[in-house]
């Protein structure tokens, strides 16, 4: 019997070949080069906002007495439900969202169903001049609001009396100053909505517009049957940005009212600062403030999907 022979080259098959190490190492560096890049930022965001983050829920389970910190639990939680300012800061800011969402939303898609017309002149003109309250410093224009609605002395109200009506006291009347705080938002962020709108209602093709006529529908009908249900996702964006912005709602009531009269205009925010920096309660603030957080994101998810639920159908 013969004694079996050692494999050759051509039993084997070919050999691996094998990347130089100038390859393997090639490999690496694009690997090393965006942690490179993206290490500053990624630690600016550990220390200028994840950190903070953390550190604000972890105050939140907490109380500061005569100096010392000490753990509390959900005590700081269960405080705001006893918590008079704070339900009625919840309150107003309900109302204003019921009203001034709508009514925002509404004239922004108005004012951009005209802005998209073929016959209007200027249209480029408009559309900056329409958007540019939304560039404009908030405590800027909030101040600015505040002298047109002085009770006195105010072009508002001096436009009233030319007209025979009496003076209104805007800032110092419950109801007036929720009036007034609805309006100035509404001035504000109408025309940011309508821009965004505006790109909705360019993006559908005038083929719809063509046989939505073809079919005999009219110009209403066309836009609630035919362009309204495309632009959802668009009036869905607007809607949820819009509850984010009221919910966090600082600069304006704090600078027109200060939260008054009464309460009537006070919002979380404005608590959360009073409660924070006046009263130098860090922990009940920073409880509220995750409140506020959890608000805006069941809020947002209601609105998607309630306003979502459509589309994905």
């Amino acid at each position: 019997m013969a004694a079996p022979t050692a494999p050759t080259a051509l039993d084997r098959g070919p050999a691996p070949v094998r990347k130089p190490a100038a390859a393997r190492g090639g490999r690496r560096r694009p690997r090393l080069a965006a942690w490179i890049f993206a290490g500053p930022a990624a630690a600016l965001f550990a220390l200028f906002f994840a950190y903070p983050l953390g550190a604000s829920l972890l105050q939140s389970f907490t109380s500061e007495d005569a100096g010392t910190t000490r753990w509390v639990g959900l005590d700081q939680y269960r405080r705001m439900f006893d918590d008079p300012a704070f339900l009625k800061s919840l309150f107003n800011t309900g109302v204003i969202l019921a009203i001034q969402v709508p009514v925002m939303i509404g004239l922004g898609l108005a004012l951009a169903v005209l802005l998209n017309q073929s016959w209007l002149r200027f249209r480029g003109t408009w559309r900056a001049v329409y958007f540019l309250p939304a560039v404009t410093t908030l405590v800027a224009y909030a101040v600015v609001f505040q002298v047109l609605l002085k009770t006195d002395g105010g072009l508002v109200n001096q436009i009233l009396g030319a007209l025979g009506a009496g003076p209104v006291d805007w800032l110092n009347s419950p109801t007036w100053a929720r009036v007034s705080l609805i309006a100035s938002l509404t001035w504000r962020w109408t025309g940011y909505n309508a821009v965004i709108l505006l790109a909705g209602l360019q993006a559908i093709g005038k083929e719809q517009y063509e046989a939505a006529s073809i079919d005999g529908a009219g110009t209403v009908t066309t836009y609630l049957r035919v362009i309204l249900p495309q632009l959802r996702p668009v009036v869905l964006f607007c809607v949820i940005t819009s509850t984010i912005g009221t919910l966090q709602l600082f600069d304006e009531n704090y600078v027109l009212t200060r939260g008054g009269p009464d309460d009537a205009t006070l919002t979380p925010v404005v608590y959360l600062y009073k409660v924070g920096f006046q009263q130098l309660d860090f922990g009940y603030a920073a409880a509220i403030a995750w409140v506020v957080v959890a608000l805006i994101a069941a809020i947002s998810a209601l609105q998607y999907l309630v306003f979502g639920r459509e589309r994905r159908r």
